[in-house]
């Protein structure tokens, strides 16, 4: 338990801001897969995306230290480190995307990202899910409703349910599940019109992630992205969770069968460096810079472009992608075994080290367990396993470690959530 006086502290000082668990953790120092506490008690880390390639990782610390010691301006001048990051990171993508934006977060890169597509497409309007989050600036509060307590209504803005196989709309299946959510998706176009608003484009997390990695219908993607395109419309694939061999494929698109026009990154890409991106294609930003001046003091800059290229470096020097395929196979698989003793875990789902588990107090109706997805986080946390909860019905464990977790730190897990739920079923 925190020293009560730093958290009095801290009230004062930031006022209610949100901590994890019921009794928070005080972090002192990490390593690789584990954080450590002012207890001095070592947790394996299960939760945190940024640092993607481990904590304090010695090669993106070498890069930063280096580059600081050498030169950090803004991107106004020329400099070849930044230049040959962006010919790097362009070269990741299957797709071809011509020019790169850098910005300093995630919610920055979406932002620009609605500019773009307001300014080049027909109208305003922007379609994104029903349990969406892209950030916090102004902008891309009005498509993040995760937190909003009350239904919300902005004028250019229309949410449509996300796609789920496990509780599907209205129980369809099959062509008929895929249409109904077509359907969806042509009536906020055509209300976008009968508003006089016109349509802009569609912004989703490609793994659909704070909707709790739901399995999406096959195919429905790529004819969403078709339709969009059809209306004049951009397609934007917000990756700053899914991205950075997350899933097993560097971005989440790739394994979703979709072809964005946009596509935004950030957190894990400099492994806790504040930086972040989007990129397109060269028709689209040469149309969007010819009408706007974009300039971000410290968006590019060299240290957090060493701090990416770093990144970059581990994910393919230590062949991470692979691991995190296997690895989080390991894990689903291990759950599936667990799933055999407890009836607490309805649907195992996910890709890479990209792992969600819905917990469920009923697997005949499938009824949401909160509260038990709650006290299990909590009991992980005491075993010494940091983990955290999702989707809409906040029942779903989350669990996506650093893409250095090895088959040894999947047996911790594993063993962790074994024993946490023989606790949590022999509790009232």
């Amino acid at each position: 338990m925190p020293d009560p006086n730093i958290l009095a502290r801290r009230l004062r000082a930031l006022g209610s801001s949100p901590l994890f668990y019921a009794e928070p953790l005080t972090l002192v120092r990490g390593d690789g897969v584990y954080l450590y506490g002012d207890d001095g008690r070592r947790y394996l880390d299960c939760y945190n995306n940024i640092p993607c390639v481990g904590h304090c990782n010695q090669r993106v610390v070498d890069a930063i230290a280096r580059q600081a010691s050498t030169l950090n301006v803004h991107s106004r001048y020329v400099s070849d480190i930044v230049v040959n990051y962006a010919e790097r990171l362009l070269g990741s993508f299957d797709t071809k995307f011509d020019q790169v934006m850098f910005t300093c977060s995630g919610s920055e890169a979406n932002d620009q990202a609605l500019r773009i597509a307001r300014l080049l497409a027909p109208g305003r309007g922007i379609i994104c899910t029903n349990f969406a989050y892209h950030g916090n600036t102004a902008a891309v509060d009005e498509i993040s409703p995760l937190f909003h307590h009350a239904p919300q209504h902005f004028a250019e803005v229309r949410t449509i349910t996300y796609p789920e196989m496990y509780r599907p709309l209205r129980g369809l299946s099959g062509e008929v599940l895929n249409q109904a959510y077509l359907n969806e998706m042509q009536a906020a176009i055509d209300s976008f019109d009968e508003a006089g608003i016109g349509f802009a484009g569609f912004i989703f997390c490609s793994v659909f992630a704070n909707e709790g990695l739901p399995a999406i219908p096959p195919g429905l993607l790529a004819a969403a992205s078709a339709l969009v395109r059809r209306a004049g419309g951009f397609v934007i694939s917000d990756e700053v969770q899914a991205g950075f061999g997350r899933t097993g494929k560097m971005w989440g698109h790739q394994l979703m069968g979709f072809t964005p026009d946009i596509v935004t990154m950030g957190k894990p890409m400099g492994n806790g460096y504040p930086v972040a991106a989007l990129v397109s294609r060269a028709d689209i930003l040469d149309a969007y810079r010819a009408k706007v001046f974009y300039f971000n003091t410290f968006a590019g800059a060299q240290v957090a472009v060493a701090a990416a290229g770093a990144v970059l470096d581990e994910i393919e020097d230590r062949g991470l992608m692979d691991n995190a395929r296997r690895v989080g196979d390991y894990i689903r698989a291990g759950f599936a075994r667990l799933a055999k003793r407890f009836e607490l875990i309805g649907d195992i789902r996910g890709a890479g080290l990209w792992i969600g588990v819905e917990m469920v107090r009923d697997r005949q109706t499938r009824a949401p367990a909160p509260d038990e997805a709650l006290r299990l986080v909590n009991l992980l946390k005491d075993a010494g396993c940091l983990t955290g909860r999702i989707g809409e019905h906040d029942n779903v464990l989350k669990i996506r470690p650093p893409l250095v977790c090895g088959i040894e730190h999947a047996d911790e897990l594993l063993g962790a959530v074994e024993s946490s739920l023989e606790k949590l079923q022999a509790s009232p």
